[in-house]
């Protein structure tokens, strides 16, 4: 037997075509989000990858830091570039010679403060992935609930539970939760995929910056 969804919904009460609406939205702009995302994070990876190379092969800063530019999508080359310039303001500011504390205090914010903001870069719009995954589900049971309801409001004014009074409400109910779980389920496995390589990029920024943080003091250390 053939299912013409689209003849439901065509036929569907108002209120539960506003549902379907609704999800159609967030399923959309959910795979557009994790489209970019998947795009965003591939390019950090790949080109963090690219950056550790040309970071273990190079000779000086400068080597490192021409390398850094043209990878700017990476995060370790963000905070590479962070790091360098509060060593490039700290040389300017103070002719001080060897490395003290306070200097190391403020390289460390520098790069601190690139991290966090590299995190929230990659971290963008994520929310949206998070609330279609928790939210859709509700809005499509509401879409089940309406439908129904709307079957018994047919049964009562009918006065009859046969099947052609019973089944449009019903099949409307079961097209709202397939279209509420349609948007959820995407939403979640992305999110959660995401999430998994944001926390290793994040691992990877932690330890780059300890190793930078290491080498300038080696560098300007007395």
């Amino acid at each position: 037997m053939n299912i013409n969804i689209f003849k439901i919904i065509a036929e569907a009460d108002i209120v539960v075509k506003l549902i379907l609406l609704l999800l159609v939205f967030f399923s959309v702009f959910s795979w557009a989000i994790i489209f970019f995302k998947l795009k965003t994070i591939k390019a950090a990876v790949r080109q963090s990858d690219r950056f550790l190379t040309a970071f273990r092969r190079s000779k000086s800063l400068t080597e490192v830091s021409d390398a850094a530019k043209k990878l700017r999508a990476s995060p370790l080359a963000v905070i590479f570039l962070a790091g360098n310039k509060e060593l490039a303001y700290q040389s300017k500011a103070s002719a001080e010679n060897g490395w003290t504390g306070q200097k190391t205090d403020s390289l460390n914010r520098a790069l601190l403060k690139a991290s966090n903001a590299e995190v929230s870069r990659l971290e963008k719009m994520m929310f949206f992935l998070a609330t279609t995954g928790s939210v859709s589900p509700f809005i499509g049971l509401f879409g089940t609930v309406w439908g129904i309801m709307i079957s018994f409001v047919r049964i009562g004014a009918l006065r009859s539970a046969s099947l052609q009074v019973v089944a449009p409400g019903i099949a409307e109910a079961l097209v709202a939760t397939a279209a509420g779980l349609f948007a959820a389920v995407p939403a979640v496995i992305a999110y959660n995929y995401f999430l998994g390589r944001i926390k290793d990029l994040s691992a990877d920024m932690e330890d780059f910056s300890l190793e930078f943080l290491s080498i300038a003091e080696r560098l300007h250390g007395s």
